[in-house]
């Protein structure tokens, strides 16, 4: 749906748009206090300063930036952390909306204004991702916060500023766009209330809902907002709209965009008047608009996308400044050249460092150090987790010669008289909820925060910040004979054959391709990794998860590797196990197998120092292996969970929990909980784990 000239027609605005007039705006600076404009009786602009008070924070609002699609836009500081944010202000005029409306809309954005990962992850896909979302039900507003990137313009307001528009920009952001697009429909997402989507259609894609970051006169991101799902909320019910929120249309739609930016305006697809300078790609925007034979879905249409015929650079518009044109054959080839060497010397520097250390995705916002993390609050805070969960494990290990890492984090920064005990709890079952967490709230304990895998026994009451990854690893006996496990089952194994091992339908190898050996499926003590196999394995089914603890062996990790070894010796390794990233990666007792999930190919986290994944002839007890962390990162390991710190939303606490991981959020943290076998949030190159950075 594109942006409505005449939203608002009850209001009898002398531009028309009493969204997008200036009188509000001059009413709200001539006039204290005023909440309607003048002319019209539109709701006025906020005044300036103003502060909007929210659970995660107080915004002191410094500037009003415009409107964008259906709201307006304002400049705002978080209190609490003194972040920058961007504040979408959305209206329910009174002549538009019936106070019914209203109160249902009001209701209705707070449950569906933002999505998220249903499993906790942290991914930038490029959705502008929301903070908070509050209501101000006395004046029927509703506020979006978000962490804009601080350079973002609309597609609109870029089009406006740049007279043409090359082909290959074209292709970029219909390149990039795709792959948000990917990934919010393919993806298992969680609204504010809980409920879990198994995808979710944009349904508002326009020049005004992609967002364009220019970084420099080369390089630009597209970030997607503004999805229909909270922005279609507050187009009256006397306007006819589209309720069904499709994945197809979003492809329509963005055809339509891609087709409206390269003309320079609004056009009929089947106009002459654009696209003459690219055909392989007019003809894929018209495909893409729903000319012809459509496409299945994002992947599809981005797989078509790449495999377009390249447009001669003779095509290029000198008027955009982000791809410079060739005015003629002699310099063309010596860009060409110099490109060519240019080519040459980043393979060989990559080649270079891959011999040294594993692939690393630098992130120069990360502060180095504890001690560039500001505003701690002094005090003695005692933080809890799982009795023999993974955070337990990692606190008895030592990052460093002569520390723990407890002792390390129990007080970070000297010079702030700030102390941070760890005292686990232990819950004897999880059916009833996690301890840890369940004595965060209502004040049943002195615990201050907690840090945790199990971020499904969240409550409302709760906040969370992710400060690393960890996940399962599913191993057998590591042998390279040709008979053994993780040769016969060629390094791999699937979520249904888990599934079936450890339900007791399949119980001998013969059955995957093995030898006649009763299959002995194990798993470990530890609580938490249990119950997130039963999530990620069973799928949370009761009857399987019945079976499963009926017919699996119950073992800590160790112990399970010792025994391996000794049946191994013995030759009737039959043991199936799994335990957590950060017992089991750095051991070569048992092999871990990459996972495969549906049709997808199957996914192996640890590699070796030469960039290569690991295989059955791999010899593990060298120890030149590292963690790949960008499987983590994009969600493809399916049985990767991120570690969050936990604390209550209650802004009259000290932010101990919200500090606390700030600490380990730094290059200093993260590589310490690189050092105690947790996967952290980024690569972290061996010359940061060398360096004094990691004392």
């Amino acid at each position: 749906m594109d942006i409505l000239e005449n939203l608002y027609p009850d209001y009898t605005c002398s531009r028309n748009s009493p969204l997008n007039c200036d009188r509000p705006t001059e009413t709200a600076a001539e006039v204290k206090g005023a909440k309607f404009c003048l002319d019209c009786g539109f709701p006025t602009t906020l005044p300036l300063p103003s502060e909007l008070n929210g659970q995660r924070g107080n915004y002191q609002i410094t500037s009003y930036l415009g409107v964008r699609g259906l709201g307006r836009l304002y400049a705002a500081i978080n209190d609490k952390d003194g972040q920058a944010v961007i504040i979408k202000e959305y209206l329910l005029p009174n002549r538009c909306f019936s106070p019914e409306e209203s109160q249902k809309i009001l209701d209705t954005f707070k449950q569906v204004a933002g999505a998220s990962l249903a499993d906790g992850r942290i991914q930038n896909f490029r959705l502008i991702q929301t903070w908070e979302a509050i209501v101000d039900h006395s004046q029927n507003r509703c506020y979006l916060i978000a962490h804009n990137p601080p350079s973002t313009q609309t597609l609109g307001q870029y089009l406006r500023d740049h007279r043409a528009i090359t082909a290959a920009k074209v292709r970029e952001i219909l390149n990039q766009t795709l792959q948000t697009l990917e990934f919010l429909h393919t993806q298992k997402l969680r609204l504010p209330n809980h409920q879990v989507r198994a995808g979710l259609a944009h349904g508002n894609l326009n020049l005004d809902s992609i967002l364009i970051e220019v970084k420099s006169d080369r390089e630009f991101y597209i970030h997607l907002s503004d999805l229909a799902l909270w922005e279609h909320l507050f187009v009256p019910l006397s306007i006819s709209r589209s309720t069904s929120l499709d994945p197809a249309q979003d492809l329509k739609s963005l055809g339509v965009v891609a087709a409206n930016f390269w003309a320079g305006g609004k056009t009929a697809l089947e106009s002459d008047e654009w696209g003459q300078t690219d055909p392989p790609l007019r003809g894929f925007i018209q495909q893409l608009s729903g000319l012809g034979a459509t496409f299945e879905s994002a992947a599809t249409a981005r797989q078509a996308l790449i495999q377009l015929p390249k447009i001669a650079a003779e095509h290029q518009s000198d008027s955009d400044p982000m791809i410079p044109v060739q005015t003629s054959r002699w310099r063309t080839w010596g860009i060409v050249g110099g490109i060519s060497a240019l080519l040459l010397l980043a393979i060989a520097i990559w080649y270079a460092l891959s011999r040294q250390s594993a692939p690393t995705i630098a992130d120069p916002r990360l502060m180095a150090r504890f001690s560039d993390v500001n505003s701690i609050p002094p005090g003695e805070f005692i933080y809890t987790g799982e009795q023999d969960g993974t955070w337990t494990n990692v606190m008895r290990l030592t990052p460093q010669s002569d520390r723990t890492l407890q002792e390390l984090l129990t007080k970070p920064k000297p010079e702030v008289s700030a102390t941070f005990t760890y005292t686990p709890i232990a819950s004897v079952n999880l059916d009833s909820g996690s301890k840890p967490l369940q004595a965060l709230i209502g004040g049943k304990s002195a615990k201050n925060f907690a840090i945790t895998s199990l971020s499904t026994s969240m409550t409302d009451e709760l906040d969370r910040q992710p400060i690393a990854y960890d996940g399962l690893l599913i191993f057998v006996a590591a042998s390279k004979k040709a008979s053994s496990l993780p040769t016969v089952l060629k390094g791999q194994i699937s979520i249904d054959q888990l599934r079936q091992i450890y339900t007791g339908k399949l119980t001998n190898w013969q059955q995957l391709g093995g030898a006649n050996l009763p299959i002995k499926p194990y798993a470990p003590t530890e609580i938490e990794a249990s119950q997130l196999f039963e999530q990620l394995v069973l799928k949370d089914d009761p009857a399987d998860i019945a079976v499963f603890k009926s017919k699996v062996t119950q073992l800590s990790t160790e112990k399970t590797q010792q025994l391996i070894l000794k049946e191994f010796d013995e030759d009737r390794a039959g043991i199936i196990s799994f335990g957590t990233v950060s017992k089991t990666w750095n051991q070569c007792s048992g092999y871990p197998l990459a996972i495969a999930t549906g049709e997808k190919p199957p996914v192996q986290v640890l590699f070796r120092r030469d960039g290569k994944q690991i295989d059955p002839s791999v010899n593990l007890c060298d120890k030149n292996n590292y963690l790949d962390i960008s499987s983590f990162q994009t969600n493809r390991y399916p049985l990767g969970y991120p570690v969050f710190v936990v604390y209550p939303k209650d802004n009259t606490l000290p932010p101990a929990g919200a500090k606390f991981a700030e600490l380990l959020k730094t290059r200093q943290g993260q590589c310490l909980l690189n050092k105690v076998g947790l996967v952290p949030l980024q690569p972290m190159p061996d010359r940061y784990l060398k360096s004094n950075v990691c004392k």
